[in-house]
């Protein structure tokens, strides 16, 4: 697989961006791995890495401090699109995020904006069941393995 070029789709706010800035570490059919530096840095975020899960439709981010330091987890539970085919990765945000802190303590996060998505229109009912679907997935996954299983690539390849 050739390596894309990726964006970030949201929702709420409505945009979409190029991540220009994002470098690939990895490719293969089944997930990108990326370095990036904070597009909206943050005093306490600086940069991270991320792992596009390509057929399970999550995106697992280590954030990090301007130390390097590990802060949290951070998963998006996305739709992938319109393909790798031309040679583009539109990752889109449905909206629904799970943060896993250092000490193993998981919260689930923005299921308002979910709803609130849904009661304006902007997204469908195949969409919503997709997320929910996708976080299932991601939190069974979190229970039975831990973080460790889906930061593998992450820390084999950053």
């Amino acid at each position: 697989m050739t390596q894309p070029i990726l964006f970030r789709k949201r929702i709420i706010p409505d945009e979409c961006v190029r991540l220009g800035d994002d470098q690939i570490l990895y490719v293969d059919d089944d997930i990108i791995v990326t370095g990036w530096k904070a597009l909206h840095p943050k005093p306490d975020l600086a940069a991270g890495y991320s792992c596009y899960y390509l057929h399970r439709g999550y995106k697992i981010n280590k954030f990090l401090n301007a130390a390097g330091e590990l802060l949290y987890w951070y998963c998006d539970i996305v739709d992938y699109g319109p393909g790798i085919s031309d040679n583009r990765l539109i990752s889109t945000d449905l909206l629904v995020d799970v943060v896993i802190r250092p000490d193993g303590s998981i919260r689930i996060i923005d299921l308002d904006e979910l709803s609130e998505a849904f009661d304006r229109h902007l997204i469908d009912d195949g969409q919503i069941k997709a997320a929910l679907n996708r976080l299932s997935d991601l939190l069974n996954t979190l229970y039975s393995d831990g973080i460790e299983v889906l930061a593998g690539p992450i820390e084999r390849f950053a």
